[in-house]
């Protein structure tokens, strides 16, 4: 790889480092949409790795996942102890399983995305694939997320929910049809005419 495309590349990943942070730290990044609260956190991460390739876009789901553990530290929600070793509600304390939860399914994002995208596109049209990738890069992390908050923290989350612990499964049934569709839907269609948008710069890399 010529000096120049190294410099674009790493100023293009730099860019949707960016974008990331902003998210984060705005209502930007969590769009409330009737009763349900939609994040779009993870849609950089998806159209990095589709543009930039697998090791970019696990490091931006690395950026998102640092970001989420450093929210839930300084700007806890009820619930951050499942993304923050360092905060703790009651007698519920965050440890070694948040940063699991935080940082793996982010960095998994970009891993499947990026993977399914470099495999579908020689196969099928390159709009299908984007849409696949997108798709299937969303649900990795609603059900990673959620999966791990159920292997690790499910007691404790039922506990503070006030529900039993024998219907959470039932709860991730309904986060992934509730926010899981609506995540999914709001990446396909940002990542498609966003992907369209910057195409010539995937071009010159």
């Amino acid at each position: 790889m010529s000096q120049s495309k190294r410099v674009r590349k790493t100023v293009l990943l730099a860019l949707f480092i960016g974008i990331e942070v902003v998210l984060i730290m705005t209502p930007l990044g969590f769009l409330p949409i009737g009763p349900i609260t939609a994040t779009t956190l993870h849609i950089p991460v998806i159209l990095i790795s589709i543009l930039l390739g697998i090791k970019e876009g696990m490091i931006l789901g690395f950026v998102f996942g640092l970001s989420s553990m450093l929210m839930s530290t300084f700007n806890p929600s009820l619930f951050s102890f499942c993304f923050s070793p360092f905060y703790s509600i009651g007698e519920v304390n965050g440890n070694f399983y948040s940063l699991l939860i935080a940082f793996v399914p982010r960095i998994a994002i970009g891993f499947v995305s990026g993977s399914l995208f470099i495999l579908l596109k020689d196969k099928m049209s390159e709009n299908i694939s984007i849409l696949l990738s997108a798709l299937i890069g969303t649900l990795t992390n609603t059900i990673l997320v959620m999966g791990g908050i159920y292997l690790f923290f499910g007691h404790e989350y039922a506990q503070i929910s006030g529900f039993a612990y024998e219907t959470f499964m039932n709860v991730i049934k309904v986060t992934i049809c509730t926010n899981g569709v609506m995540e999914t839907i709001l990446a396909c269609v940002i990542a498609l005419p966003v992907y369209r948008a910057l195409k010539h710069q995937k071009g010159s890399l």
